[in-house]
């Protein structure tokens, strides 16, 4: 029953997530000074009045916000998500067509800055004080307070306009059919992308991992290891590395919701057509239906990984385990 009681308490976490996630959406849309007609047609668009009433009629865009959210909320629950007004399409359609590009580039930039994040911190933490560590601390510090789309216009500057060691952007080759694309084509586009996506997460897991390995390095478990005459490496590897790896591993799923807002910069820079540039694009021409739609499946896709984390955690330490069940 306390397991039972545990994933009742984290399905109402979700569902008011959800809620919380799209209300507010909703409410920074209609704030937004876009007008959904213009962003639609165009501002010098030769329509009649008439053309432009039906196109209102359609979307619904006359009438009041609260009946247009109720309508979506309603739709929404039976499955329909609505048409995208940018796309013409249905929002279903373009989140997965969009998210499959878009999970293989989260997912190869969250592995990267875990694992370099990783092992930069217990470098910077077994030579601290020297060059290395301080080199280590301030590109850590830049990488942090660097925009996201600063990173990627300078990667993108270098890399592809200067040296032309990787295409500019796009997640394929032009002139190239779908089926002539192979798997090697779509991972030398999206290494650009990946490698600025990767720098939100660096930083900031190596200055963690550095500090709890610099606690364990101070600890008296330690002292007595180095009596005993163990090497720095058997210390790193029997004491260090058990006792900041899954804290390490914690904080780097609880990232997942910086990949998302980092996507949209990273993806808009390259051109990459993923769910981040879908985003950006239904910000622009207000599109609620795509842009609520994305929310919501972006709340779900963070608080799965957030559950994630805790049950691996909950599986490893069974002292969490306990003081969850109770």
């Amino acid at each position: 029953m306390t397991y039972v009681r545990y994933l009742g308490r984290t399905v109402f976490r979700m569902l008011s997530l959800l809620i919380a996630v799209s209300v507010l959406s909703f409410v920074l849309m209609e704030a937004a000074p876009i007008d959904p007609m213009t962003a639609y047609i165009g501002t010098d668009s030769a329509l009649s009045e008439e053309a432009k009433e039906e196109i209102a009629e359609h979307w619904s865009l006359k009438d009041p916000p609260v009946r247009r959210f109720a309508a979506w909320a309603e739709n929404f629950l039976q499955g329909d998500w609505g048409d995208s007004i940018t796309f013409k399409r249905p929002v279903k359609t373009v989140i997965l067509e969009r998210f499959r590009y878009s999970v293989w580039l989260m997912l190869a930039a969250w592995t990267l800055s875990g694992i370099l994040g990783y092992v930069l911190g217990l470098a910077a933490a077994v030579r601290r004080g020297s060059l290395g560590d301080r080199i280590i601390k301030t590109l850590c510090l830049v990488l942090q307070s660097a925009p996201t789309f600063w990173i990627g216009l300078l990667i993108l500057s270098l890399f592809a306009v200067k040296l032309r060691w990787f295409p500019i952007g796009l997640a394929a080759p032009m002139g190239k059919l779908a089926d002539e694309i192979t798997l090697a084509d779509r991972i030398y586009h999206m290494i650009l992308p990946a490698l600025t996506l990767s720098v939100l997460g660096i930083g900031k897991i190596t200055l963690y991992t550095r500090q709890k390995m610099l606690e364990i390095m101070e600890s008296d478990f330690i002292l007595f290891a180095r009596a005993r005459g163990e090497s720095m490496a058997q210390i790193v590897l029997r004491h260090g590395i058990r006792n900041t790896l899954m804290p390490a591993i914690t904080l780097q799923f609880a990232s997942f919701s910086e990949l998302f807002g980092g996507a949209a910069l990273a993806e808009s820079v390259f051109s990459y057509p993923g769910i981040g540039s879908a985003l950006t694009a239904a910000g622009l021409n207000a599109d609620v239906p795509l842009l609520l739609g994305i929310a919501v499946f972006s709340a779900v896709f963070v608080f799965a990984g957030n559950l994630a984390a805790n049950l691996l955690y909950m599986i490893l330490d069974p002292r969490i385990r306990e003081a969850s069940a109770r």
